[in-house]
């Protein structure tokens, strides 16, 4: 098991990268760009349609970014995490027999002179964008009404399919009994597809399509936390997290902006049973965030845990799309719909199920279903986590 797990990882890795270099096609923003242009409803405001088609692609960018250099990465908080214990005459302890959670940190540290490194690889196609669906054709960019009649008479859709894979490579070090520092590197391959669709009175005509395939690192991830209180498995602990801009604005594999999010983190232990919680607060980036996190998991056999976890966050220039209507400035009785963006505070929640293995020696696998249960921004069906961990000390 232990030489098929690297053979595992390196394999997701080639796959991952196996694509054409995103500078030599068109970015992803150009390409969203084409797609959400009015081009044939005579809406008698050429410059309002440029403007709202900006204004939905960059929410629609945003919205991305958001999933991809701000989601929860695997936590920071090792399997395996230990300390000295002075009444042993300094004897290195495990100071817990729980592997903790898969995305919640825990306010344990790995221990002085110790490291683990890890892969985890997860996979989202994105169908619907604020409730709406993304992918069926449904999502209406422009439509021309008589005034007092709801259903358009002349009306232009888009339908988008969204694709991410996604390897993340970490590694965690003990700098003291009490301190720990941890990297995150995601490397993301970005996949779109779509087209544009023009309705006149029943009758539809394809005006565009348009397809781009983006792959390169995504924004760098780097922590220390520090154990302030520990009585076993009970402890409390601050953290620093930063985000640096390493991956592509253009192709939307990174943020573009640095980031700074102070931490507070506790956890207790009762047995086998666990529970763990987190707080911070993100400063810069794409926009600031309220992030609030609990976990609760259960040992059993001491090679085996089950988590349940929950991730919110507030994000309070996160954005949504909506749609506005106006009056024809030279047709007499007609209105124009368009869609749009708006910079508004945004809540999202998911839930996750995980799965720890300690299927030998040091090594650990990790597998969770991450499903969203609010609508804004944009979501995708159950999403697949899967995660390989192994410690070693010196």
């Amino acid at each position: 098991m232990t030489r098929r797990v690297p053979v595992i990882t390196m394999s997701a890795l080639i796959l991952l990268i196996s694509t054409t270099p995103a500078a030599a096609q068109r970015s992803v923003t150009d390409v969203l760009s084409f797609l959400l242009t009015n081009r044939s409803i005579a809406t008698g405001d050429p410059a309002q349609d440029e403007a709202a088609a900006a204004a939905t692609r960059d929410t629609i960018s945003r919205l991305l970014l958001l999933e991809l250099a701000t989601l929860p990465t695997i936590s920071s908080s090792t399997g395996f995490v230990y300390r000295m214990d002075r009444d042993l005459g300094g004897t290195v302890v495990r100071s817990s027999e729980s592997f903790g959670p898969v995305f919640v940190d825990r306010s344990l540290t790995i221990g002085a002179t110790r490291a683990t490194v890890g892969a985890a690889y997860h996979e989202n196609r994105f169908n619907k964008v604020d409730g709406r669906s993304l992918s069926d054709g449904s999502l209406v960019a422009t439509a021309a009404r008589f005034t007092g009649q709801s259903a358009p008479f002349d009306v232009e859709t888009v339908a988008l399919q969204l694709r991410t894979r996604t390897v993340t490579v970490s590694a965690t070090v003990g700098v003291t009994d009490r301190l720990d520092v941890s990297a995150a590197l995601p490397l993301v391959r970005l996949t779109m597809s779509g087209q544009r669709v023009d309705t006149l009175r029943g009758t539809p005509f394809l005006q565009a399509t348009a397809s781009v395939d983006a792959s390169g690192i995504g924004d760098l991830l780097v922590r220390a936390k520090y154990n302030a209180f520990r009585r076993g498995g009970t402890g409390l602990a601050v953290g620093i997290e930063t985000r640096l801009p390493t991956g592509a604005e253009e192709n939307l594999l990174g943020a573009g902006e640095a980031s700074v999010k102070p931490r507070l983190i506790g956890s207790a232990e009762y047995g086998p049973v666990s529970a763990y919680g987190e707080l911070g607060y993100s400063i810069s980036g794409l926009t600031d965030e309220l992030d609030y996190s609990g976990a609760v998991a259960v040992t059993a056999a001491g090679r085996v845990s089950v988590i349940a976890e929950m991730l919110g966050r507030r994000l309070e220039s996160g954005g949504r799309i909506t749609q506005t209507v106006a009056p024809h400035p030279r047709l007499v009785g007609v209105e124009t719909i368009r869609l749009t963006g708006v910079p508004d505070a945004t809540y999202r929640t998911l839930v996750v199920g995980s799965i720890k293995w300690n299927v030998a020696d040091t090594w650990l696998v990790s597998g969770s279903l991450l499903r969203s249960i609010t609508s804004t921004g944009l979501t995708s069906a159950t999403t697949p986590y899967v995660a390989v961990e192994y410690f070693f000390g010196w």
